[in-house]
């Protein structure tokens, strides 16, 4: 399929305008000309979950590597006690972290 040029210009549309950003507080009103931007306390939870995520340690390739050994000799044992302890304390620090 070939695509032909027809030589006439297009001009660039109002829509497509760059505007300044707005401030990342919440609560905030900005007004630029006729239109109103209102950021909710949305945007701060947001920003928030955003750092969290930043601060993720990074995956222990040596210790995945080490387990999936474990697994294929059938040597991996699990503690269901231990993962619901750690699902307990995890949904608990959750919940505090609502507060």
């Amino acid at each position: 399929m070939k695509i032909e040029s027809s030589g006439k210009a297009i001009a660039p549309s109002n829509a497509a305008e760059v505007r300044p950003r707005s401030p990342e507080t919440p609560g905030t009103t900005v007004s630029a000309g006729t239109e109103k931007v209102q950021l909710s306390s949305l945007s701060s939870s947001l920003a928030k979950a955003e750092a969290s995520i930043a601060q993720a340690p990074v995956v222990d390739t040596q210790r995945v590597e080490e387990i999936k050994q474990a697994i294929a000799k059938g040597e991996f044992k699990i503690d269901a006690g231990r993962i619901a302890d750690g699902l307990i304390d995890s949904v608990r620090e959750m919940l505090a972290n609502q507060r």
